[in-house]
């Protein structure tokens, strides 16, 4: 009997995500030939492995014994690569999910270090918030992500990666009166923010309910450079991180206003499925965190 590791590889992955869209996705090919090295894989075996549905896949009793073997064997091929391959060796897609903080920050040094140390390897960059970068985490259609975390998830990794302060800020030309500004002037300003899903715009309500303030108009938006352009044209103040608006605060166009009180930190992690082949999305995070820590806020 002769069994293909990749074959082995497929099944695991299909096993793994249920499906055989998302294992072809993940390996970068085709459904078809995700199809043809599973059924060549039963026939090898002289066993059904996988119950094929309209949209989910399902192991079989034998299939199950196979998963356990095979993702070991995931993980031992994995480890090879990582050990003994040099990096020029290593192709493939690996799939990022990344908060518009971060794009706004160092994404842009990440992939030009990840592009030097592992020149045939290629990242295919998500961006959303993170409530939804967490999903596709756990449902594993992401490798990793730098998102606001950690996820409190047992099949997921967590990593420390950075944190910025948030701060209320406004057109330089409006006038909120005396410093420090009291939240009950801010309360009564449009204030633009995050989406309604995040802890930015959870921690801003919060903030206010607390103090016993009637809401004020909170316009919630996906886009930081939407949020920035809000801001410039006077629309309301914003709760953003100062560091994304380092040319406008230069030039004088945008002012942090100083208040009594804080909101917390976004505390960003570095997050990714405990699965076979994780010691690549391992040394992405390592790259991550140089690049965090070269980055002066």
């Amino acid at each position: 009997m002769n069994i293909d590791s990749r074959d082995l590889e497929v099944f695991y992955w299909v096993a793994q995500l249920g499906s055989f869209r998302r294992a072809a996705e993940q390996l970068n090919t085709t459904q078809p030939a995700i199809s043809h090295r599973v059924a060549r894989l039963e026939v090898n075996l002289g066993v059904k492995l996988l119950n094929r549905g309209p949209r989910v896949a399902t192991l079989t009793s034998k299939g199950r014994e196979l998963h356990n073997h095979a993702e070991r064997m995931v993980g031992i091929m994995a480890e090879i690569a990582q050990t003994v391959a040099v990096p020029t060796a290593l192709d493939g897609v690996v799939r990022v999910g990344v908060s518009e903080t971060i794009v706004h920050t160092w994404l842009a040094r990440f992939i030009e270090r990840v592009h030097s140390s592992f020149p045939n390897l290629t990242l295919d960059v998500e961006v959303d918030v993170s409530p939804h970068l967490c999903d596709a985490l756990v449902e594993k259609r992401l490798d990793v992500g730098f998102l606001l975390g950690p996820i409190s998830e047992p099949s997921m990794i967590n990593h420390d990666l950075c944190r910025y302060p948030l701060a209320f800020v406004a057109n330089a030309s409006m006038d909120l009166g005396s410093e420090p500004v009291s939240l009950l002037t801010l309360a009564g300003t449009p204030i633009i923010t995050y989406p309604k899903t995040t802890r930015p715009y959870l921690a801003l309500r919060q903030l206010l309910i607390r103090a016993g303030l009637p809401m004020p108009r909170i316009y919630s938006n996906s886009s930081l450079s939407t949020i920035v352009s809000m801001t410039l044209d006077g629309i309301g103040i914003s709760v953003i991180p100062p560091v994304i608006i380092r040319p406008q605060l230069t030039r004088g166009e945008l002012r942090i206003l100083k208040t009594e009180f804080e909101l917390p930190d976004l505390v960003f992690t570095a997050a990714m499925p405990n699965a076979p082949g994780g010691s690549l999305a391992d040394s992405l995070v390592g790259l991550a965190k140089q690049v965090v820590s070269e980055h002066k806020d």
